[in-house]
């Protein structure tokens, strides 16, 4: 595995790759690994043989109060997991290298960005797009690949890539969850063993959810809604069904595939989840 940190020595791994003809894939992360990552770079290999992964906490997506500077970070344990699933490339930048000196956030995310997270976390997604963009421009790979739980970000960075970046196919690749249910992420680190147990009521409430979709959108809310009533240790903060291919509200007559999204606060740490729903 090559561990670069410049722009420079980025654009050299990457025209190696082109070199011999070989399509790029990148994966970008904000570190503190864990099995959900490592499945992306499975996901990646599906399309080529040379992944790119990133490794960048984004200051630009932290809103004030958030956790930046206690977000978990241990970048030699996460390239050792690297190096063990054979990445080609490990780019970890800094700020200034990444931004180039300017921290200005350049991307939208329009409306949409202004729902669900974006409502609980002002500005959030147009941070998050902003290192992507950045990213994207840096690797100029043939495919990106993001995790299913993070909904409303993966649709939203497909609409950039759509209109920004056209020649590049945004993969998506299911949510791992641990054995409880709860789906991977870097910030379960932060929850006591009694919050685990807590969180992981959240897909159990999904799929009481999930159960409820033949009948109608409304039920869906209403039995989410009343199956997390059980769990008051978790503050809950939203609930949505939305169409997948446009995250605009369900409402009733809708066919197609939806998504049930939830948000709730468990202890100190916020979770997101989500699952599918056909009508």
């Amino acid at each position: 595995m090559q561990r670069v940190t410049t722009l420079k020595q980025l654009a050299e791994a990457v025209a190696s790759a082109r070199e011999r003809e070989l399509e790029v894939a990148l994966v970008p992360t904000m570190g503190a690994l864990h099995d959900g990552h490592l499945s992306l770079i499975r996901e990646a290999r599906r399309h080529t043989p040379f992944v790119v992964v990133s490794i960048f906490v984004n200051p630009l997506q932290f809103g004030a109060g958030e956790d930046f500077d206690k977000y978990p970070r241990d970048i030699e344990a996460d390239a050792e997991k690297l190096r063990s699933m054979a990445v080609d490339v490990l780019f970890t930048p800094t700020v200034n290298d990444l931004y180039r000196g300017n921290m200005d956030v350049t991307e939208s995310a329009g409306k949409i960005g202004d729902l669900y997270e974006g409502a609980a976390r002002p500005a959030h997604f147009d941070g998050m797009l902003t290192v992507v963009a950045r990213l994207f421009e840096a690797v100029r790979a043939d495919y990106a690949v993001f995790g299913a739980k993070d909904a409303q970000q993966l649709f939203l960075i497909r609409q950039m890539a759509k209109a920004k970046f056209p020649n590049l196919k945004v993969i998506e690749a299911p949510t791992i969850r641990e054995a409880s249910g709860l789906a991977m992420s870097s910030r379960n680190q932060y929850l006591d063993a009694k919050n685990l147990e807590v969180a992981s009521k959240l897909l159990a409430a999904l799929r009481v959810g999930q159960g409820a979709g033949a009948i109608s959108p409304a039920l869906v809310i209403d039995a989410v809604r009343n199956e997390m009533l059980k769990v008051p240790e978790a503050k809950l903060d939203y609930i949505a069904l939305v169409e997948a291919d446009t995250f605009e509200p369900v409402v009733t007559g809708f066919s197609g595939r939806a998504v049930l999204l939830i948000a709730a606060v468990v202890g100190q740490t916020r979770l997101i989840d989500n699952i599918d729903i056909k009508f």
